[in-house]
């Protein structure tokens, strides 16, 4: 829940859902990603400029951080790799990294400063979406107003345009080895086949669907693509009274 912060787990064979995390007053739940072999799920924390760590056995907080103050940040996504989580902001020009120890204990989090096309901050929404490539050495994130796609040396903060690609309104990544899917707030996910060194790209198709809603995410389950509808055009926040997730072919 965008605004309130709760959390809801449901099973995509059943389609359904319930509340699984009752989030304390003041948080906000953006992107997340649950990092499976740590049993952390992370949580970014919208316009709080915070994120969250919770037990996904339990639904317990077991961190919180303040990357940055709330007027100054919107804290977007988030993504998981081997060694800690990766946080979007958008609307400064850096990454913060949660670095999670073997024991599965997330320690004190470090800014990212970035440089080249992903540090532009010139737009309302910049830097969204965000996935981990090549075992978490590169980055790839998605710049909401550009509609384009960067590459980020996560030691350095260097980035690179990803050639050949148009996202307008990206929002949202899905990734699996090359192919990626870019969920747009048009009503579409784009899907995008990326080269070896992952410099460009070329679009394999797109997905549309009369129950899109403005999509914002997703997540894979084999080869479908569970789509959520964030209802962006009844408001924001939204006034819808009914929210989905729409389950179309990856």
């Amino acid at each position: 829940d965008l605004f309130r912060g709760d959390i809801f787990r449901g099973n995509i064979r059943r389609g359904t859902a319930e509340r699984f995390i009752d989030a304390p007053e003041g948080r906000m739940a953006v992107g997340m990603a649950a990092d499976l072999a740590h049993g952390l799920l992370f949580v970014a924390g919208g316009f709080t400029g915070q994120g969250y760590v919770y037990d996904l056995r339990t639904g317990a907080t077991v961190a919180s951080y303040q990357f940055a103050a709330p007027q100054a940040s919107v804290i977007n996504d988030v993504a998981v790799t081997r060694h800690g989580a990766w946080f979007t902001d958008s609307l400064q020009a850096q990454l913060y990294f949660v670095p999670v120890s073997r024991a599965g204990v997330p320690g004190p989090f470090r800014t990212l400063a970035l440089s080249g096309p992903a540090a532009d901050t010139s737009g309302e929404f910049n830097l969204n979406g965000i996935q981990a490539a090549r075992g978490g050495k590169t980055l790839i994130v998605a710049h909401s107003t550009n509609g384009e796609l960067y590459t980020v040396d996560p030691a350095t903060g260097a980035s690179a345009t990803i050639a050949g690609i148009s996202v307008p309104q990206v929002d949202g990544l899905v990734l699996d080895g090359r192919r990626l899917w870019a969920v747009q707030n048009t009503n579409q996910v784009t899907r995008i086949r990326l080269n070896r060194h992952l410099t460009s790209g070329a679009v394999e198709k797109v997905i549309t669907s009369d129950l899109f809603q403005t999509p914002s995410t997703a997540a894979r389950f084999g080869r479908r693509l569970a789509v959520v509808n964030a209802k962006f055009d009844t408001g924001f926040p939204p006034t819808a009274d009914r929210y989905e997730v729409i389950v179309v072919k990856a």
